[in-house]
């Protein structure tokens, strides 16, 4: 025997949704913060499978897909929700500015470039290359990664 799921239209969901989750604020407070520990060793845990799932031959469709035809809601979330959260989010995260670009300021402090020639000239590209290359390096070395 076989029945038939009851499940109500998308926009009661949405409605109810809208209504009731703003109310849950104190338990997103509570709660969000203790899970970063469980989420950052289950993100590293997972290295395996992110190696298999970007090597999948459909990633890219799937990528491409996940953007296509989303113009419209990021408009709208911008103007909504982002502008509003902008200037708070930017100065909640001023530390987080600071400790994250601390070690590519102290390469930068550390480099001696040759002299500007005229614009044009294509030794001002060995310029991009010296400041460039020790940036990378210095990326991936944070991220635990080998120098390419």
């Amino acid at each position: 025997m076989t029945r038939k799921l009851v499940v109500p239209a998308a926009s009661e969901v949405a409605k109810k949704w809208g209504d009731v989750t703003p109310g849950r604020a104190s338990y997103y407070e509570a709660e969000a913060p203790a899970a970063s520990d469980l989420w950052e060793s289950n993100t590293v845990a997972a290295k395996s499978t992110y190696k298999a799932a970007v090597a999948d031959p459909k990633i890219s469709d799937r990528f491409a897909g996940g953007a296509k035809g989303k113009s419209a809601k990021f408009k709208r979330k911008v103007t909504d929700v982002g502008v509003a959260r902008f200037g708070p989010g930017v100065s909640a995260a001023v530390g987080d500015m600071e400790s994250g670009f601390s070690p590519f300021q102290a390469v930068l402090a550390g480099i001696s470039v040759a002299d500007r020639k005229p614009r044009g000239d294509p030794s001002n590209y060995q310029i991009v290359e010296e400041i460039g290359g020790p940036l990378h390096k210095k990326r991936l070395a944070l991220l635990g990664a080998a120098s390419s």
